[in-house]
């Protein structure tokens, strides 16, 4: 073993613990544990074509030369992005941070109540800003948010808008370009026709269902909106306010002039422009919405002793749940960029935001009152920070640009409705007095004069009093006690201890991967080579994001044996949904728009439907065998049937079950004979890399999850990444943008804000391939698959059912174990399970999905044999547990699986009512008390969260009960 390798380093088990685990598995080597796995009809015969592997100091010093060739320009392009001021705090002890990054979504709050905090924080900041009533924890991003809520008001359409057929929306000409980009991806498969316009113009007709509109207007222009709004609701029009959050700290709320839904983007709080993502999107409504808006909500609920907890609330929403019922298929949020604008408000608190603000104003009042001086006419009168400005007679954008480039600095140029051109800018918390008589010179220059320097002034402005916000926000005590940076640290660092993360313990979870994002991979997060850039910078400007968006397209279609790559879509589920909206597009190429039917296991994952549907197809589902296959016979009957109108199938491979089915290239074969596509779902990518691929397999387009397969971070429930790959037929109509050329030549149009997504991440799977190769993602995959198969054996021994198995005896690189039978003899289920493991230091397994009463495994290839073991040996002391209630030896209702988990309140109590001894709840096992993770909250009640629904951290300060 050679240490340096990254491999080794990648990989927990040991050479010398590898010969040991398979004797246990019962195989001789890895070789023929693959064999017994993975159909030998898929298996690859050759090792993937990748570079040859790096070492971390080898790959450290490519990613800084790849660095280098970014050029940072100070950009003022504004458009949705803008530079901004990252506390150094927030940056080390957050983006930087293992135990933030590496936490998996809240979906077991006991052991999340760290994060839920900070994501409550990032709610109460939303809905103070917007003025509305109901928010949940982030979205994807600024465009998508605009859709999913153009889909909300669909939905919410009256009673007379839906019999009619109503089916138009109102989109404002002056909403941003990426924007309308992606309202016109997501309209189509809904039949919702968009219409253009001026807001103060356009008058409504009843085809008219909904309007969204930008505040301030992509010019700028701080608009009244409120007669607007009104006229819209007098004709049963609901309206979505597309906001500058930084502008809503000085701005009226939205919610004060009658906006329904306000969204938009939080990267002005802290977060890198990153060549354009992640950041975390917002969206906030009115509380009679709740039950419409998608994503995930943080709420406040109590728990067992009656203490104030936090939780998700309304889970029955989230859309593994509501399958094709669901109104949105979002399934990652933006949580680690939503926490660090929290903390961005906390830090500063409302003074602070101020002051940013009103800097922002000031500089560009400045600016728009002297550029004046040369000649130049201003477009926008009433403005916060950006300008728009017609040129003199005989002065050319490109004379501007030219002597703006020479300066290192980009300014926004464009088209005018007459046939000339503007110029403009927006400012940002950055910009100071050397950069302000910079730009002065660049305009007085092109027109021909002398610039005059100017004092830089902030409490100048233009707003009328009736613009500014007059009400007083952000009083909470979070955001008045962390102002230093001491505070501010410790604050941090006390939530931080609340929650279970990577950096704690194995998190086991069936189908999400949760293995080592390197540090190594993750240290060019925080370079100014990469977060500084603007994502409609001219190419020239960013010549290193496109090398390593290049070289990782390319090294993502070898892994698939595809032909081609588009790292648009930002998470897993936008993966899934792009993906069937280049199948949609291949076939309305061709004349077939009546291909719509998509056939769908009933093991699929819960994202499948929901992205089926909001893609416009009709979900057909096919049954599972009871070894928990696809039934291959229902499949063919089924593609047969509807073989005029086959649109194709979605197949998650290895399976939701967490096996290989052998029937996989049959499937494919029915679905092409009937003409049809299919897409395969890379969830479970981790247990095909290097072994066999989509394309092998004879899929014709992927997504995969970089967050899960290739080492992105989970954090605490997003960034996520899910780029898509296809065969050569499919290449053409992969996603483009209306800003930056990219995408096919018959491209759909854009899924996301960003022309190449959450691209600011991608140095951690360019990493992750470039240090492994082919060999070694090959070898990744046989471990986590040895791993997998460790356990089951070790489960099997103890008790516990493997629910589905290959046609060998062996899982994939997950499993599934049954947990009724223990419910039925002992009373004991498969949560009481999940939350007893809590006491042992370990965060639960899947719970119940993708089958009740089950808990699914995953332990990566990242896990070492001893953590393994100590898994292993949890299990059997809960095993154990579980028997003495049938033994007599414990309570059927008393006992300490049914009161999991113990927190450090109820153990230190004065009072102690249970039969069993508080060191039997504590210290389980002997290595527990050496490392003790403390749960913050005993059970959470999720029933009484719901019907009391709080999603604003002011009730934590409360001292009356919820």
């Amino acid at each position: 073993m050679a240490t340096e390798k990254f491999l080794w380093r990648h990989i927990g088990p040991r050479p010398e613990d590898i010969d040991e685990m398979l004797k246990v598995v019962g195989v001789h080597s890895l070789d023929e544990l693959i064999e017994q796995t993975v159909p030998e009809s898929i298996r690859l015969k050759e090792i993937l074509d990748l570079p040859a592997p790096l070492t971390e100091a080898e790959f450290f010093n490519r990613v800084r030369e790849v660095a280098a060739k970014n050029k940072i320009y100070r950009s003022f392009i504004g458009q949705g992005y803008y530079d901004t001021i990252s506390p150094a705090v927030i940056v080390r002890n957050i983006l930087e941070n293992p135990a933030w990054y590496t936490s998996y979504t809240p979906y077991q709050a006991e052991v999340s109540q760290g994060r839920l905090e900070a994501l409550l924080n990032f709610q109460t900041v939303i809905l103070e800003l917007t003025g509305m009533e109901i928010t949940n924890c982030s979205l994807l991003d600024e465009a998508t948010a605009a859709a999913e809520a153009m889909q909300m008001m669909f939905a919410l359409r009256n009673r007379d808008k839906k019999k009619s057929g109503a089916n138009k929306l109102f989109v404002d000409n002056q909403v941003f370009p990426q924007v309308k980009d992606v309202l016109i991806t997501r309209s189509a498969p809904f039949g919702i026709e968009l219409v253009y316009g001026d807001y103060d113009s356009f008058e409504f007709t009843p085809e008219i269902f909904g309007a969204i509109i930008q505040y301030p207007a992509a010019d700028g222009q701080i608009r009244d909106y409120k007669a607007f709004v009104d006229k819209a609701h007098e004709n049963g029009v609901l309206v979505t306010a597309d906001a500058d959050i930084m502008s809503l700290v000085l701005l009226t709320p939205p919610g004060d002039w009658g906006a329904d839904i306000v969204v938009g983007s939080t990267q002005r709080f802290g977060i890198p422009m990153g060549y354009g993502g992640p950041s975390a999107a917002y969206m906030a409504t009115r509380e009679e919405y709740k039950r419409n808006i998608p994503g995930r909500i943080i709420g406040v609920t109590i728990d067992a002793q009656g203490n104030k907890a936090l939780r998700l609330a309304l889970q029955t929403r989230e859309q593994h749940i509501k399958r094709e019922k669901a109104s949105s298929n979002i399934c990652t949020a933006k949580a680690l960029d939503a926490t660090m604008a929290g903390f961005y408000a906390v830090y500063h608190g409302k003074e602070g935001l101020e002051r940013i603000a009103k800097h922002i104003h000031s500089a560009a009042v400045i600016l728009a009152e002297e550029i004046q001086k040369y000649g130049y006419k201003l477009k926008n009168e009433k403005f916060f920070d950006t300008l728009r400005f017609d040129l003199p007679q005989g002065v050319k954008v490109e004379d501007i640009r030219d002597r703006a480039l020479e300066k290192k600095i980009n300014l926004h140029y464009s088209d005018c409705c007459c046939g000339g051109a503007a110029v403009g800018l927006s400012t940002d918390e950055k910009i100071n007095e050397a950069e302000i008589n910079t730009i002065l010179q660049i305009f007085a220059e092109a027109a021909g004069k002398k610039a005059e320097q100017v004092a830089f002034l902030d409490e100048r402005t233009v707003l009328d009093p009736q613009m500014i916000r007059d009400d007083d926000f952000l009083n909470e005590p979070v955001f008045k006690l962390y102002h230093s940076e001491t505070a501010m640290m410790r604050y941090m660092k006390n939530l931080e201890r609340r929650d279970i993360s990577l950096a704690t313990s194995m998190i086991s979870l069936g189908s999400c991967t949760m293995k080592l994002n390197a540090a190594v991979e993750m240290l060019p997060l925080s370079w100014p080579e990469f977060g500084a850039i603007h994502p409609f910078v001219p190419v020239s400007q960013a010549e290193g994001y496109q090398q390593m968006i290049r070289e990782t397209e390319t090294m993502l279609a070898k892994v698939t044996g595809f032909a081609g790559c588009s790292l648009q879509p930002n998470s897993g589920a936008a993966g899934e949904y792009a993906s069937l909206m280049v199948i949609r597009q291949y076939h309305l190429s061709r004349g077939e728009a009546h291909r719509e039917v998509m056939l769908i296991p009933a093991s699929a994952h819960g994202t499948n439907p929901a992205s089926c549907t909001m893609a416009g197809f009709k979900l057909l589902v096919v049954a599972s065998t009871t070894e928990g296959n696809i039934d291959v016979e229902d499949f063919r009957a089924k593609a047969v049937a509807n073989r005029d109108n086959l649109a194709g199938a979605m197949i998650t491979y290895p399976s939701t079950h967490g096996i290989f089915e052998e029937s996989i290239k049959e499937l494919a074969k029915i679905v092409h004979e009937n003409g049809g596509l299919l897409f395969m779902d890379g969830a479970n990518m981790n247990g095909q890399c290097g072994l066999t691929s989509p394309g092998t397999i004879g899929a014709d387009i992927c997504h995969l999850n970089l967050h899960k397969t290739f080492a992105m971070p989970h954090g605490g429930g997003g960034p996520g990444v899910g780029p898509i790959c296809a065969a050569a037929h499919l290449v053409d109509f992969l996603p483009t943008h209306s800003v930056v050329k990219t995408g096919g030549d018959k491209g759909i149009h854009a899924v996301a804000a960003s022309p190449y997504g959450s691209v600011s991440l991608l140095p951690i799977t360019y990493g992750y391939l470039l240090m492994l190769g082919g060999e070694g993602l090959k070898m990744v995959t046989q471990m986590a698959i040895l791993n997998a198969n460790y356990l089951a054996s070790a489960f099997e021994k103890l008790g516990f059912k493997i629910l589905y198995k290959g046609s060998k005896g062996r899982v994939g690189h997950e499993m599934i174990w049954d947990c009724t039978s223990f419910n039925k003899e002992y009373g004991i289920s498969d949560l009481d399970i999940a939350k007893r493991l809590m006491d042992f230091g370990f965060h639960a397994p899947t719970l119940s999905f993708p089958v009740h009463g089950t808990l699914m495994v995953e332990p990566t290839e990242s896990e070492p044999k001893e953590e393994l073991d100590r898994f292993i040996e949890a299990l059997k002391t809960i095993r154990d547990e579980i028997l003495e209630i049938g033994e007599g030896k414990a309570d059927k209702t008393d006992n300490v699986l049914k009161n999991a988990p113990h927190t450090h309140k109820v153990l230190t109590a004065d009072e102690w009512a249970h039969a069993y001894p508080r060191s039997k709840a504590a210290y389980p096992l002997c290595w527990v008390a050496e490392n003790k993770f403390w749960p913050q909250v005993g059970r959470v009640d999720d029933g009484y969260g719901d019907r009391n629904l709080i999603c604003s951290c002011q009730a934590l300060y409360e001292e009356a009960d919820l």
